[in-house]
């Protein structure tokens, strides 16, 4: 049994190594300029080794994208709350907090227009988590669209965080949650009307 351990310790810091190795170069050059060479190298590890976990760069970078945002949702717990609230609105502070922790992921991500593919996944997790608290709380006020809603509500959460991270997070991340919770509070197409 501890054999095995050891096995999956060394695989997980394998992954690691390779993901910290593609991010540095991902924040350096385009993505067809990285070769498996490269990320082998900077990782310390065989070409091979790399080839063993990825089928290639890309699927490197969807595997990247996919492990951050669902460790994310899943740390700052971005389902219900106990009082039936969504938890990306109520709860901003941990998400605020998971990117300053993952620094480097998400700067790669948005420092530039390299990759559209992370940009568009988040925009997606984000606008649908918005849609399930509309419809929670039936609170879509008449004649608007609540895909509309949703997309502009995401759109401005996803710019925000673009513009901290690409300013080296100006603010804490207590102060981001607390200024952009109440910005969303306050809009009345969020809120609804009662």
């Amino acid at each position: 049994m501890g054999t095995g351990i050891k096995t999956d310790r060394r695989i997980l810091r394998t992954r690691e190594a390779i993901n910290r190795a593609f991010l540095e170069l991902f924040g350096e050059k385009e993505l067809e300029q990285i070769t498996i060479n490269d990320i082998a190298e900077r990782a310390n590890v065989n070409r091979g080794t790399v080839y063993l976990h990825y089928t290639d760069k890309y699927d490197l970078l969807n595997r990247c994208i996919e492990d951050h945002l669902g460790k994310m949702f899943l740390s700052c717990n971005m389902t219900r709350t106990p009082d039936g609230d969504v938890g990306l609105i109520s709860e901003m502070k941990p998400v605020f907090l998971y990117f300053e922790q993952n620094f480097l992921f998400f700067s790669a991500m948005l420092a530039n227009q390299r990759t559209t593919i992370f940009r568009e996944r988040l925009l997606e997790i984000v606008s649908a988590n918005v849609i399930r608290k509309l419809e929670m709380e039936k609170s879509v006020p008449e004649g608007m669209d609540k895909q509309l809603i949703a997309h502009f509500m995401a759109s401005a959460f996803v710019g925000t965080v673009e513009w901290w991270i690409q300013n080296r997070m100006p603010h804490t991340p207590e102060e981001m949650a607390q200024q952009v919770r109440s910005l969303f509070e306050g809009n009345t197409m969020y809120r609804g009307h009662q």
